[in-house]
């Protein structure tokens, strides 16, 4: 077949057939590597790329840690805004108590009533909790016992309440003084 006179003539009218005789004489290669000064400019190309990139990820997670130290900072500067604004009506009370000139003590009694429904209010709404565990036994995270006393009650248990304790959010903001049982 290397010679296209021996070729039957019903295979000569097909395109398909005279295009799978190559001539070794003629064959050309179209595909050639491209050179290295070409290769090397690619790869600074994408390198270039990759550093662009690399910048831009680096600026964008100092832009989120800065916005996230301005959000800590202001979350730590205006934490008791809500409270302090609960706080107010019992200042208007406390001052409007102290305002009126002439006052029984009738008067003056139910306007500290009040103001203290106002101020339990205030901490209710906040999470800050009384603790006043009379009866209870003692517990050091949440009580400090000033002494011991004689009583009928279980060793270790609160027989009196100096001054009332309080948790903000189950945490103790200030421990309640307490007396406890000697037992028996």
């Amino acid at each position: 077949m290397s010679n296209p006179e021996q070729i039957p003539e019903a295979q000569l009218g097909d395109e398909s057939f005279a295009e799978t005789i190559v001539n070794p004489a003629t064959e050309v290669h179209t595909d050639t590597l491209p050179s290295i000064e070409e290769q090397f400019r690619q790869l600074e190309l994408k390198a270039a790329e990759h550093y662009d990139a690399w910048l831009r990820a680096k600026a964008e997670g100092e832009n989120i840690r800065r916005r996230a130290q301005e959000d800590i900072s202001k979350a730590h500067k205006f934490a008791v805004e809500k409270f302090a604004g609960e706080l107010l009506a019992v200042k208007d009370s406390l001052e409007a108590a102290l305002a009126v000139p002439e006052q029984t003590v009738d008067s003056f009694k139910s306007g500290v009533e009040l103001t203290l429904k106002q101020l339990v209010s205030a901490f209710e709404k906040n999470a800050l909790l009384e603790v006043n565990p009379v009866g209870e036994k003692f517990d050091p995270h949440k009580h400090q016992a000033i002494g011991m006393v004689d009583s009928e009650l279980e060793a270790n248990t609160v027989v009196t309440v100096l001054q009332k304790g309080y948790l903000i959010a189950e945490r103790t903001l200030r421990p309640a003084l307490v007396m406890v049982a000697k037992g028996k």
